[in-house]
């Protein structure tokens, strides 16, 4: 008999295993439910993007919907009147653990962790907004959860579903550009202006105090972050900016980029990451420069990935002519090079590619990125962003964050989740937790 998942027994700490994570091929379905049937969900997170993932589940069972702000996650409660509303998913997940068989998660960076680790401890499948943690070590003990349950799983990059992402990574795979060794991602760049971005100022902690607003509950808000006063710059959007909820621009948009890389050219976790640009005890950086090297990969070449954000660029962009498209992915090859952003992508130089036929596709199209995984619930297939793949992508992503506020080059030991020789990183890739929360 499968032991029952208290809130006691969720205040258990997870041991992150030492060993290296396995991309599941076939993970467990649903006990008993035919793939003609309806998933019984619960949803965490219901307002804003929050919300546009329960759309993005409409056509199943919604048991129960948490939030802690219901004036701002109404709309979301209205659309499901049978599902019963909560404030706090700790409860929830008590009550309804026997009556649902997944979840979806669309809460701050912050409060990703704490109840899909929850939740899957119960054996719920999980669908999880990006990034997919706030800290390294939550997403390491996310994935090593979900392998340990055989749940299905996966991360809200929804670009992944399209087409676009699909025909770009087919070129790579098959070889249209020849051996890849260096990547460059660039989001919101400034052509206007130069390369390297200035240092735009970053704000402090406010110090004001205006009353919390009678429709949230603040403390369910902050979670297992540190306790602060309530500000309308943290809640109910801006919190992004901030390190203690979230890790930035990169944070938000590396994991959507750089998904595209990861996938082409098979990456799993970096064995160097340095990064550039202002540094804030508070807020987050208004832009960086990221480099990472990658191992060999069997016959594939070392790779070495630069990221840009914050109106940054690389220089090659103008020596090269290189299209100046705002946000985009550029893989240089042996033999050629392709850039790509989500909707578009060209082969170049265009003289070199004139008449070019693409391979076969022989990766299929995405029946949706909500509907693949309900799909692979009720079936067993698996799912493209699972959180073994996704945990390691948000790793990467993260890892930029720790170099930029250590101000040193890390050298990775990803299996033991440590910067070799920098102890100042530590606390930065495992954050405490307040009183009362923990994994």
């Amino acid at each position: 008999m499968r032991q029952r998942v208290t809130r006691r027994t969720f205040l258990r700490n997870v041991a992150v295993a030492g060993s290296g994570l396995v991309i599941l091929s076939n993970s467990g379905s649903v006990r008993g439910t035919p793939a003609n049937s309806k998933l019984n969900i619960a949803g965490i997170g219901v307002g804003g993007r929050g919300a546009a993932d329960i759309n993005g589940v409409a056509d199943q069972n919604l048991v129960a919907l948490c939030d802690v702000d219901w004036k701002h996650a109404g709309a979301t409660a209205e659309k499901f009147p049978g599902a019963k509303r909560y404030s706090d998913f700790r409860k929830m997940l008590d009550e309804v653990e026997d009556k649902i068989d997944a979840v979806v998660i669309g809460t701050p960076d912050h409060t990703h962790a704490p109840p899909a680790v929850m939740a899957m401890k119960m054996g719920k499948h999980c669908y999880c907004e990006k990034p997919l943690t706030h800290h390294v070590y939550e997403a390491r003990v996310m994935a090593e959860l979900a392998r340990e349950k055989g749940l299905v799983t996966q991360m809200g990059t929804q670009i992944h579903a399209g087409t676009n992402y699909r025909r770009a990574v087919e070129l790579v795979q098959s070889g249209a550009i020849g051996p890849v060794r260096e990547v460059h991602v660039w989001l919101g760049a400034n052509f206007d202006g130069p390369p390297t971005p200035t240092n735009m100022s970053q704000p402090d902690a406010p110090t004001d105090r205006p009353p919390v607003p009678e429709n949230l509950d603040w403390d369910l808000w902050l979670g297992p972050a540190p306790y602060r006063p309530y500000h309308s710059a943290y809640a109910p959007f801006h919190w992004r900016y901030w390190w203690t909820f979230a890790n930035g621009q990169l944070g938000d948009f590396f994991c959507h980029y750089c998904d595209l890389v990861f996938w082409a050219l098979k990456l799993r976790h970096p064995i160097t990451v340095e990064a550039e640009g202002p540094v804030h005890p508070e807020s987050a950086a208004k832009w960086t420069i990221a480099r990472q090297q990658y191992p060999a990969r069997g016959d594939l070449p070392p790779v070495h990935l630069t990221w840009y954000n914050g109106g940054g660029y690389p220089p090659l962009v103008k020596e090269k002519n290189i299209p100046q498209w705002n946000s985009a992915v550029l893989f240089i090859g042996a033999d050629g090079m392709l850039i790509a952003d989500y909707n578009r992508h060209q082969l170049l130089p265009e003289t070199k590619f004139a008449g070019f036929e693409p391979p076969e596709p022989f990766i299929a199209d995405s029946i949706g990125h909500h509907a693949e995984w309900v799909e692979a619930c009720k079936t067993g297939g698996p799912t493209t962003c699972n959180f073994d793949y996704s945990g390691a992508l948000t790793e990467a992503a993260l890892l930029c964050n720790v170099a930029l506020r250590t101000g040193r080059r890390l050298m990775w030991d990803a299996q033991n989740l440590k910067a070799i020789g920098c102890p100042e990183a530590d606390p930065l890739l495992r954050r405490p937790y307040r009183a009362g929360w923990t994994l």
